[in-house]
């Protein structure tokens, strides 16, 4: 039997702790969701039942869009895990366009009307920077991260 060497059994050790501590965010995550998913029910009960009752201003509406897309976000991120644990793999278009919806979010979710514009100008900049880096991965760059 080969003996392996003692810094090659700790990584091989480390890397098995890594998998287990993955597969747990994974588990956990799917727990987000679920509460993300009641959240959204909550929060259009609420406003559906506060007057005028089961009328939704656009305020209502933005908040409902805000949770939904908290809960869309929650996925995706549910998704790099799990391609992290079939591939071991990040994959960085994935993780560009996940950005890109919580910075999506964030905009859906703004109130103009109190924002400074030192804060939309950075928005603008976050969007337009997130966006030629997917394109940038999309056009030129394979779908695999630095791990593998």
């Amino acid at each position: 039997m080969e003996k392996i060497p003692h810094d090659e059994r700790l990584l091989q050790w480390l890397g098995r702790l890594i998998r287990w501590s993955v597969r747990l965010l994974a588990v956990l995550m799917v727990f987000v969701i679920m509460m993300g998913v009641v959240d959204v029910g909550w929060t259009l009960y609420e406003k559906l039942i506060t007057p005028p009752k089961y009328i939704l201003t656009i305020s209502d509406m933005l908040a409902t869009f805000g949770a939904f897309m908290a809960v869309l976000i929650a996925i995706e991120i549910f998704i790099n895990i799990t391609i992290y644990l079939r591939d071991n793999v990040i994959h960085v278009k994935i993780v560009i366009a996940t950005a890109l919806m919580a910075i999506a979010r964030k905009v859906i979710i703004l109130d103009l009307e109190t924002t400074p514009p030192e804060y939309l100008w950075g928005i603008a900049l976050i969007v337009v920077a997130m966006s030629v880096a997917y394109l940038i991965v999309q056009r030129y760059g394979s779908d695999e991260g630095g791990h593998g």
